[in-house]
């Protein structure tokens, strides 16, 4: 089982769950404002590993990022200029996943979370690799006990803020690839693709 924390105050919380996450290989069980999620330290191979396992995903499909400051980006390859600097400055934090285009080819996917624990853990930690916490196909979790009955295995720390609000959804995704933003997923913002 996991150490798990009911969190109260957002900056005790994170805290705690940035000192788990600097052992190698740790992975933990976070709110967003979306859903219930999991979390490892960008650059920690291999805790992004035991995201797959616990969640039964496909090696092929890639992780997205938790970002503090969007504006950091660029120093790990990550070409803002254009649409994903005009989605990010209009709409972060926010429920936003931006799709962007890396220097050497590739995209990545990067959203800034408006959820004050998150907030506070990705000051401490920089970038966070991060997935919903369901098994690959179901539904997305709303409070930590389901996200962790979903699980095969256990992640190092469970952060149980509650359960998240019934009307919660999903990120919308937005491919900004191009010279024109793609919605990939309609999530819980509605985005102006007239950018």
């Amino acid at each position: 089982m996991p150490k798990l924390i009911r969190c109260g105050d957002p900056d005790a919380c994170a805290a705690e769950a940035a000192a788990v996450l600097a052992r190698p290989g740790s992975v933990a069980l976070v709110p967003t404002e979306t859903v219930y999620g999991l979390v490892a330290r960008v650059g920690d191979e291999a805790a992004y590993a035991r995201i797959f396992e616990l969640k039964q995903r496909s090696p092929a499909k890639v992780l997205g990022w938790f970002v503090g400051d969007w504006r950091t980006l660029g120093t790990y390859g990550v070409k803002l200029a254009g649409l994903p600097e005009r989605l990010a400055a209009r709409y972060f934090p926010g429920p936003l996943t931006i799709i962007a285009p890396l220097e050497g080819g590739g995209t990545l996917g990067f959203r800034s979370p408006d959820h004050p624990f998150l907030r506070a853990l990705l000051k401490l930690t920089g970038p966070l690799y991060q997935t919903s916490a369901n098994l690959s196909g179901r539904p997305d979790p709303r409070d930590a006990a389901s996200a962790l009955a979903e699980l095969t295995g256990s992640p190092d720390i469970a952060v149980d803020a509650g359960p998240l609000s019934p009307d919660a959804r999903s990120s919308t995704i937005v491919d900004a690839t191009g010279s024109t933003p793609k919605i990939l997923r309609q999530g819980q913002l509605v985005v102006d693709l007239t950018l």
